[in-house]
């Protein structure tokens, strides 16, 4: 099914609602790899993602039509793949953005890109980029939000949340869909316009225990650290042991 009604420039405009798929960037993927050029700001939206994926091959878990799960397309031609993280914050901020209209305090990025209420994880991004002469070509833009789920397996119980929960009441899935689209497009026009400091400032602003002293791990070792911030390639900035340093998806881990 496709609907047009977002009051957007051009995300979501084209969004094509799925009742089951096993990923929505896969799927965009697949419409990407035809000969006939896909609408910029294209959503793929699924009721069911029965193989979702989070940052380097994490499964991301999902009750089937309980939570907003979906894709975006974009072509960021104008971004260097050296600033390519800006990406990343440009959708964060968005999302913080849209997730504050529902929860006015507590709505954080813990880094690089997941979402957290206090210390519970509500959603998270997986961003998938091709390059072409330096730069992004295009970039798929996957999503996913825990807006109506309640119960979660125990393991985990103590360490996400959704929407739901939080508000105690229903959450409308394409209400919130086209917040965070809009959101996210209005950042994402600030980025296209040189608005990169901006957007960074935001970002930190919003960064989960971000200038906190907090407990790591990295290389087996504990540590009391405090985050600086983030590196023009996306690095964490990480003070600890009286020096800087700098870590990369999964080179630390949090453990407060």
């Amino acid at each position: 099914m496709q609907n047009k009604t977002f009051s957007t420039l051009f995300i979501g405009q084209n969004l094509i609602q799925l009742s089951a798929v096993d990923s929505t960037n896969n799927y965009l993927k697949l419409m990407v790899s035809k000969s006939e050029p896909l609408a910029e700001g294209t959503v793929i939206m699924a009721d069911d993602q029965f193989a979702g994926r989070g940052q380097l091959g994490n499964t991301w878990i999902s009750k089937a039509g309980l939570n907003l799960t979906f894709s975006i397309y974009l072509r960021p031609t104008f971004i260097n793949i050296a600033s390519q993280f800006q990406l990343n914050i440009a959708v964060s901020v968005g999302l913080v953005d849209a997730l504050k209209g529902y929860v006015d305090h507590g709505i954080k990025v813990k880094w690089p890109n997941d979402i957290y209420f206090r210390d519970q994880k509500i959603g998270g991004v997986l961003i998938e980029n091709t390059l072409s002469s330096g730069n992004l070509k295009s970039s798929i833009i996957g999503i996913g939000i825990n807006a109506n789920q309640q119960n979660f397996d125990s393991s985990i119980l103590k360490k996400v949340s959704s929407l739901s929960k939080i508000l105690h009441g229903h959450v409308d899935l394409i209400d919130l869909l086209e917040k965070v689209c809009h959101s996210i497009e209005v950042q994402y026009m600030k980025l296209r316009v040189g608005k990169s400091k901006e957007l960074l400032a935001i970002y930190l602003e919003n960064l989960y225990q971000y200038e906190e002293i907090s407990t790591y791990k990295s290389n087996n070792k504990i540590f009391k650290g405090r985050i600086r911030g983030v590196s023009e390639e996306g690095k964490l900035l990480v003070d600890h042991d009286g020096d800087h340093y700098s870590y990369g998806l999964k080179e630390i881990e949090f453990l407060d």
